[in-house]
């Protein structure tokens, strides 16, 4: 397993993560290294860089497979993905200071601003939307367990190669639990 990046924590002075050839990124506790703390899996192809929020409760991830990927420190599955479709391998990517935006780069010589939270609003917002926001929260919080409201929640529309290419990394996770 060939390590491409490291990140420490920012507020957890023990704590790093790992960006690996094999796809997936693995957060260490330093003062126990025999074990991972946790496997955040999603990415099909290599890990080239990653970065933590300001906060670290959540780190931001770049792969070879064109994908730019937010993970929850302690989460197995990133909840977000971006993507375009004239964005090639990317090369680096970083949080900015304030936590709202995420910087990358890649292979054809741009670099792109993402928002950290896709949906939120930016700029001003009177005091009727901050409550209208507040509410929808408290839906999505109350009703997020039922499993039509989780499965819209968890949707995210992925480009075609990224999708063929998970439905083959499940095909062999599943042959390799068939022949062991």
């Amino acid at each position: 397993m060939r390590s491409n990046a490291i990140c420490w924590n920012p507020m957890e002075a023990f704590v790093f993560t790992v960006a690996n050839e094999d796809y997936d990124l693995h957060t260490f506790d330093m003062r126990k290294l025999k074990f991972p703390l946790q496997v955040h899996k999603d990415h099909i192809s290599a890990v080239i860089s990653l970065d933590y929020s300001p906060t670290g409760r959540e780190f931001v991830s770049a792969g070879y497979d064109k994908t730019i990927r937010i993970f929850g420190s302690r989460e197995r599955r990133s909840r977000e993905v971006y993507h375009t479709k004239r964005m090639q391998r990317l090369t680096d990517v970083a949080w900015s200071l304030d936590s709202r935006y995420i910087i990358s780069s890649s292979d054809e010589m741009d670099i792109r601003i993402w928002k950290a939270n896709a949906s939120e609003k930016l700029g001003f917002k009177a005091p009727r939307e901050l409550n209208n926001f507040r509410y929808q929260d408290k839906l999505k919080e109350k009703f997020g367990q039922f499993p039509e409201i989780r499965r819209i929640a968890r949707f995210r529309h992925v480009p075609k190669h990224i999708y063929h290419g998970r439905k083959e990394m499940q095909e062999i996770i599943a042959a390799k639990k068939r022949k062991n």
